[in-house]
């Protein structure tokens, strides 16, 4: 009887021992993993760290720049007033559609930002072709934003006489661009 206590009490004990190894071996695997998890955690905390740092002046450029965030549309047409002011060219309408989800050609990884446009049509009155230059330098200058250009016709006005004063517009041109956001999807 003792000896079949003796073998049963020391089965148990084998069978206890190999489980506590088994559920220990477990465990460490378990920590490995942990481990494993945390380090490419913190290799990807330690890239993006890398990251900001590089990229913080540019980033803080186009937040300053107005081109990150919502779109500006009341400081355009505040620019494009002052820019009327200046007499640039010799009169110009304009008009900005609503914005709209951009994608651009050929496509782009944007990253976290969806591109926004909001296209813009204008309307220029001018003496001679170099204030159609002067007008989109001051536009690109003075106003915040990224304004892109498509494209622009020229035609000329009836006015092109030499007896005629030099206040009449010679040229007409439409042009069709817009203004380029950038909104980040994850503050929606």
């Amino acid at each position: 009887m003792a000896i079949c206590a003796s073998l049963l009490a020391s089965s148990m004990l084998l069978y206890g021992s190999g489980e506590f190894a088994k559920q220990a071996q477990d465990n460490r695997r378990s920590a490995q993993n942990q481990l494993e998890n945390a380090r490419s955690h913190l290799s990807a905390a330690r890239d993006d760290q890398k990251n900001m740092t590089a990229y913080a002046g540019e980033y803080g450029a186009l937040l300053e720049n107005r081109i990150i965030g919502d779109d500006q549309r009341l400081d355009w047409m505040e620019g494009m007033e002052k820019i009327r002011r200046q007499n640039l060219v010799m009169n110009f309408r304009y008009s900005i559609a609503p914005q709209k989800h951009h994608s651009m050609q050929p496509s782009i990884d944007s990253g976290n930002f969806d591109v926004r446009y909001s296209e813009m049509k204008l309307q220029l009155e001018l003496l001679h072709e170099a204030q159609l230059l002067d007008f989109f330098a001051a536009l690109r200058s003075q106003i915040k934003g990224w304004y892109q250009l498509d494209g622009c016709t020229l035609r000329r006005t009836g006015a092109g006489d030499v007896d005629e004063p030099r206040t009449t517009a010679r040229l007409k041109a439409e042009c069709s661009g817009g203004w380029v956001t950038l909104k980040n999807r994850k503050e929606k």
